[in-house]
């Protein structure tokens, strides 16, 4: 019997960011699915709750926070990892006050990106 692969969800609004995290999380062993928006995203869930959620910051429509902040209230527990362009301390404190397992600012290194979600894994399914 196979053991199922760790399914990793990127929200990012930026198709070239999505295609290469999608490739380097592949080529890492993981199966992925991504999606352009946080609606779009938060529509997914009921039909499978990924294992890590790599979640843009600043989206148009619904922002990282907002759908931090929707996962919390639909009581959905997953790890998530805060990803921007644009590193502000206070907005990082809010995301890891909010439950965000990391904030990572882009671009982001291949490597210590693995380590996190490989840390987070390890951390949710401990609990």
């Amino acid at each position: 019997m196979a053991l199922r692969r760790p399914l990793i969800a990127i929200v990012d609004d930026e198709e070239s960011v999505r295609r290469a995290l999608s490739r380097t999380l592949r080529a890492s062993r993981f199966d992925v699915v991504d999606f352009a928006s946080g609606q779009e995203f938060l529509e997914s869930i009921a039909l499978r709750v990924p294992d890590c959620l790599i979640l843009d910051f600043q989206m148009p429509g619904l922002t990282g926070r907002d759908v931090q902040q929707r996962l919390t209230a639909a009581k959905v527990r997953l790890p998530i990892i805060v990803v921007t362009a644009h590193d502000q301390p206070a907005v990082r404190e809010q995301c890891l006050a909010d439950g965000a397992v990391a904030y990572l600012a882009k671009p982001l290194r291949r490597e210590h990106l693995i380590a996190v979600i490989m840390s987070a894994l390890a951390e949710h399914q401990a609990h």
